[in-house]
């Protein structure tokens, strides 16, 4: 099998301390439904990349396992720590939990497991990114939990067969498949660009976006991409306790891999039952704003977790002021 990359994607900015809340985690209205949401307690996602940080001081408390795929550290398969920076930068994004100097994630109480399958180069085999998912499925944690989410921000032009097993194996058993669409754009909407596992149907494709709500020009465009997320000068966390500002559509994805397990305890806390894999991507689905651009620019559109409060708000307000309208109608009809 050919070799499969870290989808590209670019450094900006290391700091020593950050101290504030990321602007994409605003950006995707996160924190207005921390409250109802739990901030994403009790749900597990698989950080399938190039490992993690396990002692930096906003993700130790979040890890719950993982194993190495790689080489790396001699192969030892209990090292899972990131030598190359991408997979921190991930984590943080999905559920790092600050202190003063720190920052947090999209759902900063949900967990991680740690799935290294690419090297300190960034670049691995396709075999250790079947054998990464295959851990997630099967993995069970200490009290019985199981992943809830996987999280892939790497890709290759290939269409492997066993890969694409994988990913529907994952998904038939209840598990979120989210994945990079790729940094291959040309800046045009109309042409499109493939890596995978994203372009695969049975996947979350997500594309990136800026803070000014415009398709970042390196964002890949096809006929799979779901939805969008922000993915241009994303803060988070960095290997040596450290944060930095990174951007590629490798930052988009895992704003969405926390979305979910937000929205899973949402979901299930409104319809007091375990919701299917389809049905937690129709709640996402359903958070999502167009900006503009064409389908397979965009998909859906760009994420807003408190969509559907807002919306409620506002019918709310409409359906008050028609009721009061149709009072003073009733009121005239009657003198």
């Amino acid at each position: 099998m050919s070799e499969v990359r870290l989808i590209p994607f670019e450094v900006n900015a290391v700091v020593k301390e950050a101290g504030i809340l990321p602007d994409g985690v605003e950006m995707v209205q996160a924190p207005a439904i921390w409250e109802e949401s739990g901030k994403g307690k009790g749900r597990i996602i698989a950080v399938i990349d190039t490992g993690c940080q396990i002692d930096h001081p906003d993700l130790q408390s979040r890890i719950i396992g993982g194993k190495n795929f790689t080489k790396d550290f001699g192969g030892d398969a209990d090292r899972y720590d990131d030598n190359n920076g991408h997979g921190t930068h991930v984590a943080g994004t999905i559920a790092a939990t600050n202190g003063e100097k720190g920052v947090q994630g999209v759902a900063p109480d949900s967990k991680l497991l740690i799935v290294k399958v690419l090297n300190e180069a960034g670049s691995g085999s396709y075999q250790s990114i079947i054998n990464g998912i295959r851990y997630a499925i099967d993995w069970k944690g200490p009290d019985g939990e199981r992943v809830n989410v996987i999280s892939m921000s790497l890709g290759g032009p290939s269409n492997v067969p066993e890969l694409y097993e994988a990913i529907k194996d994952a998904v038939n058993q209840n598990i979120s498949v989210v994945c990079a669409a790729g940094n291959e754009g040309d800046g045009r909407e109309d042409t499109s660009e493939y890596a995978y596992p994203g372009a695969y149907n049975e996947v979350i494709e997500v594309g990136a976006a800026s803070f000014q709500r415009m398709l970042a020009p390196f964002s890949n465009t096809n006929n799979e991409i779901d939805l969008i997320a922000p993915g241009v000068d994303i803060l988070s966390t960095y290997p040596g306790g450290e944060y930095a500002v990174l951007s590629g559509t490798s930052m988009a994805a895992p704003h969405v891999s926390g979305a979910l397990a937000l929205l899973m305890n949402v979901a299930e806390k409104e319809f007091k039952r375990t919701l299917s894999e389809a049905e937690i991507y129709s709640q996402l689905i359903k958070r999502t704003v167009p900006i503009g651009c064409s389908k397979q620019a965009e998909g859906n559109g760009l994420l807003a977790l408190n969509l559907v409060n807002q919306l409620e708000s506002l019918f709310n307000i409409y359906t008050t002021t028609w009721s009061q309208t149709e009072v003073k109608a009733e009121k005239v009809v009657k003198s």
